[in-house]
């Protein structure tokens, strides 16, 4: 089968496609045909080697980074952390799902998205997609959706209260921008002047252009203030939260790495519900992959990146 591999940290032209061995499914794992996955940033931050802390926490995460993952390149060859496609193969144990069913799916620190099969555990973040979603639509949820939720859960979030999230355009934001509507919320949504029609079309009360107005400065206060991005400092947000408001920084611990089936089920609901969408930027070919990370790199991405393994028929 053909699959992108990474055999060294660098730029994106370290990433090749080669021929590999199609994998086969153990008894709890289905193999899924992949139709579609996308360059998430962690898969842009391994390839880089470039944990993405700050200067002085990456320099001291860097040696940990190479213990846990790879001391000259990667340990797993084949990134990718997001995917969508139709199961092929059941192994003698699976019970949730049967051969022909459409499925979006979180690897984690596994990978391995970037081909054309990949053989998933049964009972890990998987999902049958709602019969109103493409595959290109379902393939960027699984990871990014699941951030997200954990935070505007870890918010408490109640009806009416004033939520305003920082990155609103990007994956994890767009998403955020969703959940925090559906809870109740008044959103205001923070972004770049390019970005903010997008924005206010996800149904944000309010968008702020932060290259036009500074919301740490203003008299406005929040009940819940994420920055789904990083890049505002602690103290300068806090500025703007209520005096037992609460704020959250996706760079923070989301509650593990590890991905619930419960909370993929959570948003599969909203999605076939029509309330949480993948916002998509651009869309690539598996053979482009490398102007994929390139566009990634650049920090410029509005929502999610899509790259297309096998054509949907």
């Amino acid at each position: 089968m053909k699959a992108v591999i990474c055999t060294k940290y660098g730029p994106p032209e370290v990433l090749e496609i080669q021929d590999i061995a199609k994998p086969n499914p153990k008894d709890n794992e289905v193999l899924v045909k992949i139709h579609a996955t996308t360059v998430h940033v962690g898969d842009t931050k391994i390839r880089g080697f470039r944990p993405g802390l700050g200067k002085i926490q990456d320099f001291m995460f860097k040696p940990i980074m190479r213990f846990m993952i790879g001391f000259k390149g990667p340990r797993k060859k084949v990134l990718g952390m997001e995917l969508a496609g139709s199961i092929e193969e059941v192994g003698k144990d699976v019970e949730l799902f049967k051969r022909g069913d459409r499925v979006f799916a979180a690897t984690e620190s596994n990978f391995g998205a970037y081909a054309e099969y990949i053989c998933v555990p049964e009972k890990s973040a998987m999902a049958e997609i709602p019969v109103n979603m493409s595959f290109e639509e379902a393939a960027p949820i699984a990871n990014g959706g699941i951030t997200a939720l954990r935070f505007m859960r870890k918010a408490n979030i109640q009806p009416d209260q004033k939520v305003l999230i920082y990155g609103a355009s990007g994956s994890v934001g767009s998403y955020a921008v969703q959940l925090a509507r559906h809870f109740g919320a008044s959103v205001v949504g923070v972004c770049s002047t390019t970005n903010v029609e997008m924005v206010r079309s996800l149904g944000v009360d309010r968008v702020i252009d932060y290259t036009q107005e500074d919301y740490t400065k203003s008299s406005e206060l929040y009940d819940v203030i994420f920055d789904a991005v990083g890049m505002v400092s602690p103290a300068q947000s806090k500025r703007a939260l209520k005096p037992e408001g609460m704020y959250l920084n996706v760079l923070r611990s989301s509650g593990g790495l590890k991905l619930y089936g419960e909370e993929l089920n959570y948003l599969q609901n909203l999605m076939a519900k029509g309330e949480l969408r993948a916002v998509i930027d651009k869309r690539f070919s598996l053979d482009q992959i490398v102007e994929a990370h390139r566009y990634v790199d650049k920090g410029h991405k509005k929502g999610n990146v899509i790259v297309t393994v096998i054509a949907e028929t």
